[in-house]
């Protein structure tokens, strides 16, 4: 079982406001959070008008599908935001499943 965390920043050219940003912010995190049942939100850059940092998490069966539907989340953002991607990074944490509890 892999736990899967992945932050995207992103820039927001338009935003003149962080009311702009966030509506930009809130609409992506609510398309992510939805089409993909991930957890999403934004966990930096807050105070700045053009820039957001999002994390996303989701549990995955093996590297085949976290590695599947990171493409997916990423072709997703660069697709259906007014946001341009300014980088992303993941870690994919591998949690043994014979380990016993303790």
């Amino acid at each position: 079982m892999l736990v899967v965390v992945g932050i995207y920043e992103i820039h927001i050219p338009h935003a003149q406001s962080l009311k702009d940003k966030r509506m930009v912010v809130k609409s992506l995190r609510d398309k992510l959070r939805s089409r993909f049942e991930i957890s999403a939100n934004e966990v930096a850059l807050q105070d700045a008008h053009q820039r957001a940092r999002l994390a996303i998490c989701f549990i995955a069966h093996d590297q085949a599908n976290a590695d599947a539907n990171l493409d997916r989340i990423l072709s997703f953002i660069e697709s259906n935001t007014d946001a341009v991607l300014a980088g992303w990074t993941s870690e994919k944490l591998d949690f043994d499943e014979a380990a016993p509890l303790t």
